[in-house]
């Protein structure tokens, strides 16, 4: 039998429920419109009043009457839900400096002005304001690239995956291009040299083994084919032991003999010697030029500490040529980037001031003992927001760089331990959980997972009180 009861019930609800002409016209909705615009208030309008007649928000239209107030505040949440930024600034607590998933380098406040001002204004993006001419847009950071590295040219593109693919769809299509296995590299994404190459309409002849490539290895596959030879970068990891490699003044010297280019893929790239710094040695352009390489690519938003490009540096010639590609149109950057570039390319002026002006270098020189400080100051606060269900504790950590650079070398730090209490089964979900809890607050807080504990590594948080300021807004995870 039929439920009378619950049949009428339903009918009832479903005639309080107003038209949409009804609803527009109530001053909650006439603020909604006002504040939003019409079309996007009246499209979530009609996908409530579908939601409700389906079941959902089953409150508002309850014992036949409507509550309109409590529409227009769900309206007001689902309008603010779908016109919130899908890009939120989160803190990045991870240990990895450069973490690509996060947004690799932080720009200087120069560059962040410099894109603004571009932004807002028209600009001579490609106008050369002397002759009154046409102007070329890479002209912006070309000088300081050949300041910087010793180049005689330089020329940009959207990332170093495409300058690598620029480089050899240039000097390569239909040809050969010489790399040690040792260097057919996969970085992440599943970009990996050989499939670049087999893009670029190169044929890769590989040379040597993975461990040990020998100069005589490289002179015997060269052939009439062959149109450039290539090193490459070993980027997120490091072959140690019974090891034997080539390096770029050989290898340039013998593909000069041969009448052909040394191209280099240097990945993440650095303009600056970072032991200076206290760092690990990285391998710079202005190196790779000296030695005889005759193109060296590289990231900007990487150890360059600027925002997202590939830079190429070396030969004007073959530079030159690169430019006359139609690919190269594809891959250009636009006059925000360039300004970004450009302002951060002029901090290197002044090598001194850079580990202040220069977010990516700040902190990977920051101190141990002021992360530990940081540390001491945030565990009381954390503790009191956690309310008991979570031991934490302060521990020595590592670092790491990221994006590629230097994989083997860490940085020591300091992160803050935070184990749920309790034991069992369970506790990698309790641990899951709260990992989830922190990233809900108002400026999410991304930590890494290990060990059954959640690790803020205090390395990239230079103000504690930002950590601190919301942490009464943690809503933990229901007990198990």
């Amino acid at each position: 039998m039929t439920d009378p009861s619950g049949t009428n019930d339903m009918a009832a609800a479903h005639a309080a429920i107003p038209s949409v002409d009804r609803l527009l016209r109530s001053a909650q909705l006439s603020a909604a419109i006002a504040r939003h615009g019409r079309p996007l208030t009246l499209e979530t309008v009609r996908v409530l009043l579908e939601e409700i007649r389906a079941g959902a928000h089953a409150t508002l239209s309850a014992s036949g009457s409507f509550d309109e107030a409590g529409f227009g505040q769900l309206l007001a949440t689902r309008l603010a839900e779908l016109l919130a930024p899908s890009q939120r600034r989160v803190l990045n607590l991870t240990g990895t400096i450069l973490h690509t998933n996060l947004g690799r380098a932080l720009l200087p406040a120069s560059a962040v002005r410099a894109l603004a001002d571009a932004a807002n204004e028209p600009t001579n993006l490609e106008f050369d304001l002397g002759s009154g001419r046409r102007g070329e847009r890479d002209r912006h950071v070309s000088r300081w690239l050949c300041r910087l590295t010793g180049a005689a040219s330089a020329t940009i593109v959207n990332n170093n995956a495409a300058a690598v693919l620029l480089m050899l769809n240039t000097l390569g299509s239909r040809r050969e291009v010489i790399v040690s296995r040792g260097e057919l590299i996969e970085i992440g994404g599943a970009f990996r040299v050989p499939d670049i190459m087999a893009r670029a309409g190169c044929r890769l002849v590989e040379v040597g083994t993975t461990n040990r490539t020998h100069l005589s290895d490289y002179a015997s596959a060269i052939g009439p084919r062959t149109a450039a030879l290539m090193k490459v970068h070993t980027s997120n990891y490091e072959i140690v032991g019974f090891t034997a490699s080539v390096g770029e003044t050989a290898l340039a010297k013998l593909a000069h003999e041969h009448d052909l280019p040394l191209i280099s893929d240097l990945g993440s790239g650095t303009l600056v010697d970072l032991e200076r710094y206290g760092l690990p040695h990285e391998p710079t352009a202005r190196e790779m030029i000296a030695r005889g390489v005759d193109l060296v690519s590289f990231s900007g938003d990487k150890l360059l500490g600027g925002p997202q490009a590939g830079l190429i540096v070396g030969r004007e010639d073959l530079i030159e040529r690169l430019n006359r590609n139609p690919m190269k149109r594809a891959l250009r950057v636009d006059k925000l980037r360039l300004a970004a570039l450009e302002a951060v390319l002029r901090l290197y002026a002044d090598p001194d001031r850079l580990a202040t002006e220069l977010p990516a270098l700040r902190l990977l020189c920051r101190q141990a003992d002021a992360i530990h400080a940081g540390a001491l100051a945030l565990k009381p606060a954390l503790e009191t927001a956690l309310g008991g269900t979570a031991e934490v504790r302060i521990v020595d950590c590592h670092s790491q760089i990221g994006s590629g650079a230097l994989p083997a070398d860490r940085l020591p730090s300091h992160a803050l331990a935070i184990r749920p209490l309790g034991t069992g089964r369970h506790s990698g979900r309790r641990v899951e959980a709260l990992a989830a809890a922190f990233r809900e607050l108002p400026l999410p807080v991304i930590g890494r997972i290990q060990d059954d504990e959640l690790l803020f590594d205090l390395r990239a948080l230079e103000d504690p009180a930002v950590f601190a300021g919301q942490l009464p807004k943690l809503r933990l995870p229901a007990a198990r």
